[in-house]
């Protein structure tokens, strides 16, 4: 067997482990120079999608992983600010995952590229709010909405004492060492800024930003840590390490599938509400794909995954139809959610997000 022949077996998957031995002895080759990965699988050739931990599967993508045999690439982020930081600088993916609120930040950068939504078989069954939410078709497609949902304090009901439902919680000494608060400052400085009253927690004052910078510098030492990655957060909560922290409907369904007492409060000072999605970067090499992957993201089948494993709503009006009542009802999600959405108030830039970003910056380094 030729050299070239045998590499392009080797490529197309058309070989057996065992006869790959055989054949690399043949021409001289050693087995662990060659990785059994056929040709459409390399990762080279694959869109790459920027996202969240917990979205790297194949069940919200299966329309991907059906037609290309695999995953996108999958770099995983932290928070937003950190992904927008490091594609502003170059790093070069195809597809990520920001939340409404960023629409015109990321845009605005320069980063973006509108989104073909004639490429999309799916995007006529999106609620028509989440199509256009903050901005996202100005001037062009610019934002495809996947997931929404809400952030709110999850808490061990056996091991927390609640009077009252309120964000306050999260600064209550009688559980010092013991609470919890998300990383990204897109959340935790609207929450400060609802237990400190702000009139408009978008568009914030100075003075506004001095209160917040207290509250968050005051709740600091009460902390046992900020969390970036919400599995290290409800394993915490599982064991009693924490008993209250900020948290997504899905820290929520994870510890409720454990068996452990948990509650999502509806605080009095009011509860985030958020819608997050896809968008199409600049310099993406893998336009194609990307617009693949986007489709597939936004399928009735990406929904039910996201409706029954992650407790968020979908965008896609269709997915509600895969989920039975009594799931839909343990989750807090009606069968027709058009009333929710277009009454909800979302989540939506900031615009004082980068003073915000350098003042938390500031508590966290106890400036």
């Amino acid at each position: 067997m030729e050299k070239n022949e045998l590499l392009d077996r080797i490529a197309d998957g058309r070989m057996t482990r065992r006869d790959l031995h055989k054949a690399l002895a043949s021409v001289g080759l050693m087995a662990v120079a060659m990785p059994l990965v056929p040709r459409a699988a390399r990762a080279e050739d694959q869109a790459t999608y920027y996202t969240w931990s917990g979205y790297d599967v194949p069940e919200f993508m299966p329309g991907y992983v059906e037609k290309y045999g695999t995953t996108p690439n999958l770099p995983i982020f932290a928070e937003e600010e950190e992904a927008f930081t490091k594609l502003r600088a170059g790093y070069q993916v195809d597809v990520s995952h920001p939340c409404s609120g960023r629409i015109r930040r990321w845009r605005d950068a320069g980063i973006l590229q509108p989104i073909d939504t004639s490429r999309l078989s799916n995007f006529g069954d999106m609620f028509p709010t989440l199509q256009s939410i903050n901005g996202a078709d100005e001037g062009g497609q610019w934002f495809v909405g996947v997931d929404w949902g809400n952030t709110s304090v999850v808490y061990r009901t056996d091991l927390v004492d609640i009077q009252e439902d309120s964000w306050t919680i999260l600064w209550d000494e009688r559980y010092a060492g013991k609470l919890s608060m998300g990383e990204d400052v897109t959340d935790t400085a609207i929450i400060a800024a609802l237990v400190a009253g702000v009139a408009d927690p978008y568009n914030m004052t100075d003075e506004d930003l001095a209160k917040i910078k207290d509250l968050l510098a005051k709740q600091k030492p009460l902390l046992r840590f900020y969390w970036s990655d919400n599995t290290t957060m409800e394993q915490a909560l599982a064991t009693g390490e924490l008993v209250a922290s900020s948290a997504w409907n899905s820290s929520v369904l994870t510890l409720r599938n454990q068996g452990l007492p948990v509650k999502f409060m509806s605080p009095k000072e009011g509860i985030l509400t958020w819608c997050c999605g896809l968008v199409l970067m600049k310099d993406a090499p893998q336009v194609d794909k990307a617009h693949d992957l986007i489709d597939a993201m936004i399928s009735p089948q990406a929904g039910q995954w996201l409706i029954t494993q992650q407790g968020y709503g979908h965008s896609n009006s269709k997915s509600f139809d895969l989920v039975d009542d009594a799931t839909l009802a343990s989750l807090g999600l009606p069968r027709d959610p058009t009333t929710l959405l277009n009454s909800g108030v979302f989540s939506k830039e900031n615009a004082r997000l980068d003073d915000i970003v350098k003042m938390f910056e500031d508590v966290k380094a106890g400036i």
